[in-house]
This record gives C-alpha cells, sequence and structure tokens, in this order.
C-alpha cells in the first residue's frame, strides 16, 4: 500500500459511526450540498419508483459453483470483495473484453476457484495466492498484457511490449492477492474465509448491544486492522475520511449469502444500516440525478467536473422513466458497432474521496427524508418509499447504472492505481 495510507490514523472509536461521520464531515467542508427537495424528487420520480424494487434485488452474488464446504463459499466472497476494485480501468476493459471490472473481477474468481479444483493447487488459499503471476490473471480475465509501439528504426513496423493500462492493473491485482497471502500465512490461517469466519464469531455479543451497528463493527475493524488492502482511508485538507468500501461489501456479502439459512453457520450482523459500498458509481450517477450538487464546490474544483450536472432538462429526462430503446431490431454482423463505455472526468485521489464520501452522507441523508415522509401524504403505492434501506439504495444505484440504456452512457468519474473501488 502506499505511504499515505501509513499516515492515516485508524478509527479510534466505531468504526461504522466514524466512517459515517467522517464522511459528512468532509461533505460539508466541501460545501457539497444535499438538499430535502433534490432527495424528494429523486424518491417521488417515476424512474426510481418505477424500477426501485425489481433492480435493488440484483446484487450480483449468485454463483453457477458447487462449493464443497460453507468455508470454501466464504473464502470465494472474500477474495472477491479483496478484490472488488478496477473501476477506473472500466473503458479499456470493455474495450478488450466487452466487461467491465465487476465482471472482469468475477471471471477472475471463477478461474481461479475451477483452477483450484481441477487438481492445480489451490490458488484461492494463503500460498496459492503468492505464486500467482501476472500472466495467470490476464490469461484467466481474458486480457492480452501486450501494445503495439512503433519500431525505432523500421517505418510502418510496430512490436509488441508488455504495458498499458490493464498492465498496471493486473500489477495491481497480483500485488494485493501476493501481500494478502503472506499476511494470511504469518497469522497462521490457511486462506482469507478462515480469518472472515473467526472474525464472524465474535459477532454474538456485539449483536447484543444497543448500537445497531455494534457487530458490524466488530467484524469491520478486524479486517481493516489486519489487511491494508481494505483500508480505505486518507486525509483530506487535514480531515481524516473513512470509506471502507470492500470491507463493507464483503461484511453484506456474506449476509446475503448465509442470511436466507434457516440455520446459521456462524453468527452473523444485522447489515440495514451498514454504510453503502461507494465507488465511482455511486457519486457520479447522484450527481447526474440531481441529488449531490457540487456547484458550491470549488476548492478541489469539483463544480466543474460534470458541467451537465446543472442542466435541469437533463436532470428531469434522468428522473422520468426511461425513453424508449430508438431501435428494437438493431444490426448486427461485421458492421455493427458495439458501444464502448466513454470515460469520464478522471480526478486525483482527493478529489475522488471528497466525491465518495458525499455519496455516502447523500445515502444516509435519502434514507433519513424517506424515513421522516408523512405518511398521511403518502399514497397506498408509495409507503413501501418510507422503509428503504442504505444497502437496498446502494445495490439500486449501483444497478440502474447498468439497467437503462441512457443511464450506461452516463460519464463515471475515473481514478487508477488504487485498489479501494
Amino acid at each position: 500500500m502506499s505511504s499515505r495510507e501509513h499516515q492515516v490514523p485508524l478509527p479510534n472509536a466505531s468504526y461504522v459511526s466514524e466512517v459515517k461521520g467522517t464522511c459528512s464531515a468532509l461533505r460539508e467542508s466541501q460545501k457539497i450540498d444535499v438538499s430535502t427537495t433534490a432527495i424528494k424528487r429523486l424518491l417521488f420520480s417515476p424512474s426510481f419508483c418505477s424500477s426501485f424494487k425489481r433492480v435493488s434485488g440484483y446484487h450480483g452474488l449468485n454463483f453457477p459453483l458447487n462449493f464443497p464446504s460453507v468455508l470454501s463459499e466464504v473464502n470465494f466472497l472474500s477474495v472477491l470483495s479483496l478484490l472488488n476494485f478496477g473501476s477506473g480501468y472500466r473503458v479499456p476493459l470493455h474495450r478488450q473484453t466487452g466487461r467491465g471490472a465487476w465482471d472482469g473481477i468475477r471471471a477472475l474468481m471463477f478461474g481461479l476457484y475451477l483452477s483450484s479444483s481441477t487438481g492445480q493447487g489451490d490458488l484461492l488459499s494463503a500460498k496459492g495466492m503468492q505464486t500467482i503471476s501476472e500472466q495467470q490473471i490476464a490469461d484467466l480475465m481474458s486480457i492480452n498484457l501486450y501494445v503495439e509501439q512503433p519500431h525505432s528504426e523500421i517505418p510502418e513496423m510496430s512490436i509488441g511490449t508488455i504495458g498499458g493500462p490493464l498492465y498496471d492493473f493486473v500489477k495491481l491485482i497480483a500485488t494485493t492477492l501476493r501481500e494478502t497471502g503472506q499476511i494470511l500465512e504469518d497469522l497462521g490461517d490457511p486462506n482469507l474465509g478462515t480469518f472472515v469466519v473467526r472474525s464472524l464469531r465474535k459477532v454474538d455479543a456485539a449483536n447484543n448491544s444497543a448500537d445497531p451497528n455494534a457487530a458490524v463493527h466488530t467484524t469491520l475493524r478486524q479486517l481493516v486492522g489486519a489487511f491494508p488492502a481494505f483500508r480505505d482511508m486518507a486525509i483530506i485538507d487535514e480531515q481524516p475520511v473513512y470509506c471502507f468500501k470492500k470491507a463493507l461489501f464483503l461484511i453484506h456479502a456474506i449476509v446475503i449469502r448465509f442470511g436466507i439459512r434457516n440455520t446459521l453457520p456462524f453468527p452473523l450482523p444485522n447489515s440495514s444500516q451498514i454504510p453503502v459500498f461507494t465507488d465511482n458509481v455511486l457519486p457520479s450517477i447522484l450527481v447526474h440525478l440531481g441529488v449531490v450538487d457540487l456547484s458550491r464546490s470549488t476548492a478541489h474544483g469539483l463544480h466543474a467536473i460534470f458541467p451537465d450536472a446543472s442542466d435541469k432538462a437533463k436532470v428531469n429526462s434522468h428522473l422520468a422513466l426511461p425513453p424508449p430503446l430508438p431501435n428494437s431490431n438493431p444490426q448486427t454482423g461485421p458492421d455493427s458497432k458495439k458501444l464502448f463505455p466513454t470515460e469520464g472526468p478522471v480526478l486525483n485521489e482527493e478529489q475522488a474521496y471528497i466525491l465518495r464520501a458525499a455519496a455516502l452522507d447523500a445515502c444516509e441523508r435519502i434514507v433519513q427524508v424517506a424515513r421522516t415522509l408523512d405518511e398521511d401524504s403518502l399514497q397506498a403505492d408509495q409507503k413501501w418509499i418510507q422503509n428503504i434501506t442504505l444497502p437496498e439504495l446502494d445495490l439500486w444505484l449501483w444497478a440502474v447504472a447498468k439497467d437503462r440504456a441512457d443511464y450506461r452512457v452516463l460519464e463515471r468519474f475515473v481514478l487508477r492505481d488504487t485498489v479501494f473501488f
């Protein structure tokens, strides 16, 4: 991890409270507005009301794999969450593989799991994670690590040279796996799932606390304290900010997968009030939907990064029902062109943390406003809005960005060289 990460102190209070509190403080200090009017406009919009119940269930955590044990599935989820980053490489990934970062990491995980189950060594074990090469990762993700460069002496000739943004992405994956594998081996754990299950077994006492997030805090503190790849935190303008996106995602993923069982294999925290898993999608979509207002946030230049965000007509079109597809029978074949996503504004680390913090706090505000709606003023088919949860809202924002064709083309900000989102 970077030297910057080592300069940020770990929270000295509840990790969940520190995530919510520091993100709120940073949003306010950076003059990013999230008004009640804008929130209600979203909550009662045709887009939100027509898609929330359907789309907020798309968690992407159902896998066509036959896990031999609970521990095997926990380990799979744990490594998947550890590697849940790469959003900054979305465009080159789509152009080369036809998949974005999340689907690319899922493909990698399937490959690692299937390779491990066919006698090629357990690549998802602590030892196996340390042996994985960049080329193995690239092969499993269908990534070509070579880029064409003009020959220095022969005109009109090019040579393949290893490099490019996807090589950087693959190196980040390999480094994260090796570092985590080494830590696990030092701890005496055969894999990451073993560490996670041990952390979850400490949840029982916390579940009896008056603090509804105490059990999440217990597991979160264990993950963040042990593994640098989960220490998603920074100092911005002398203010600490904690996001912990991947660790929070892991905790909720385990609740989703195992909370539906009649008999729990281990204690589970209550994740209904867990902070959202803030990445580049949530803040970008919330800006485009008119909820996060950057117009006064000039200190780090955020007011200028999405110039169309203040266009009321565009905001209103995003909040309306999706437009009909222009051609229900698109041309296929060699002459058809696949639409690739376009690169959004490229940000620095400070700008990215500010936006991610603003989105996390905006989601807290959205749920708060929904809870305090006047029930008597709601129509019968609107009363469900009062009961939306933070995880549901997170999943809706993330999934609806792919669900609507006009949302898929909306720009998302870009930050590369990070293992946090």
